[in-house]
């Protein structure tokens, strides 16, 4: 599987936005605008979806729009 060129670490931070109520960022930042929107209107799924997605992040699973899975190059 393809590394994406998006480092993890600036994934993560963004990711962490949803804490405060900007949750969705990260997801935009990947390409993916459409999930983006939908954690951005509701608060990062009421905060559950921000942690899936942390966890996911943090496991080597979460892939960017092109398939890509975003880790530490």
């Amino acid at each position: 599987m393809a590394v994406s060129s998006k480092p993890k670490m600036n994934v993560i931070l963004l990711c962490c936005l949803g804490f405060i109520g900007l949750g969705g960022i990260h997801r935009f930042y990947v390409g993916r605008p459409l999930s983006g929107l939908i954690w951005l209107c509701t608060g990062g799924l009421c905060g559950i979806g921000t942690v899936y997605d942390l966890i996911m992040i943090g496991t080597d699973r979460f892939l960017d729009a092109d398939g890509n899975v975003i880790k530490v190059q």
